[in-house]
């Protein structure tokens, strides 16, 4: 079954979710920081989002509160679960999430024997996808079968990008990848754009990198800039996002801001995201947030 076919099953391209993998092979560069504050931006306003934690770290769960799941990305990936009964809820009403947990570090090796193992998250998400407007994947720091999971079941890519020389000899091996996956995979697949992240201003060398990743990629560079914030690191420690956290702090009003771009790129129409059943040990879902 090609792409195509299996998003077409879940309702028409207007209806279902668009979907994107924040990606980057090097640690520490603001990815899940990235991924669940621009989830959490998006549900802000409004629209229907799913987080799904594909990182066997799981620190985009725990930023939300969530350890320990009882199901979790591994259970879809294995088949062993649906994706809609691995959903748990957040504080926000509209972000639902799919945790990771302890089984996914072990993902890769049994992947490795799967017949279309590239293609398990794909499957795995494709009844769900018109109940969001918004999925975003949290990706490990690897380029390993997780990723290529993400990148297979993404329509666009997010590269969150930190403001310094390295960052930008492990974007040129990053770009083959993806062009390696749409050359075999999914030849569909959109470099959304690059994030600035964890920057400085006042570093001549993070002034250079934007100037230089400009200059090549144009419009493929969001306008959002994510600056370096005490508050965006402080939030996880508390199991929020930085809205919840800290609204006003310049970390929530740089995510604000990329939301913002993302929905003027592929707008949707308001709606909440499916009820989910409370299972034993979960609270409700939470009322309607108010900003």
């Amino acid at each position: 079954m090609s792409w195509g076919e299996s998003r077409a099953d879940t309702g028409t391209a207007a209806e279902a979710a668009r979907v994107f993998a924040i990606v980057n092979q090097k640690g520490g560069v603001g990815k899940t920081t990235t991924a669940v504050n621009l989830a959490a931006s998006l549900a802000a306003s409004e629209r229907a989002t799913l987080l799904i934690d594909l990182d066997p770290q799981a620190n985009a769960s725990s930023a939300f509160g969530v350890t320990d799941p009882a199901l979790q990305v591994y259970d879809v990936l294995s088949g062993s679960a649906a994706a809609l009964d691995s959903i748990v809820p957040t504080e926000l009403s509209h972000l639902h999430l799919i945790p990771a947990g302890e089984d996914l570090s072990g993902a890769e090796i049994e992947l490795v024997s799967v017949q279309e193992r590239q293609s398990r998250l794909r499957a795995g998400i494709a009844p769900i996808l018109n109940l969001y407007d918004y999925v975003l994947i949290d990706c490990p720091p690897s380029l390993g079968l997780l990723t290529l999971n993400a990148l297979v079941a993404a329509d666009d890519v997010v590269i969150p990008l930190q403001g310094e020389y390295y960052a930008l000899e492990g974007l040129a091996r990053l770009q083959r990848t993806i062009e390696r996956v749409r050359a075999a995979f999914h030849p569909g697949l959109r470099l959304e754009g690059i994030v600035l992240t964890m920057f400085d201003r006042r570093a001549n060398l993070s002034r250079q990198v934007e100037d230089e990743v400009r200059s090549h990629f144009g419009a493929g560079v969001f306008r959002a800039v994510i600056p370096r914030n005490v508050r965006l690191s402080e939030a996880p420690s508390h199991g929020k996002p930085i809205l919840l956290y800290d609204l006003q702090s310049r970390g929530a009003l740089a995510y604000l801001e990329l939301a913002q771009e993302v929905l003027a790129r592929h707008p949707r129409p308001q709606r909440k995201p499916p009820l989910l059943p409370v299972r034993e040990g979960q609270k409700a879902e939470p009322e309607e947030t108010a900003w």
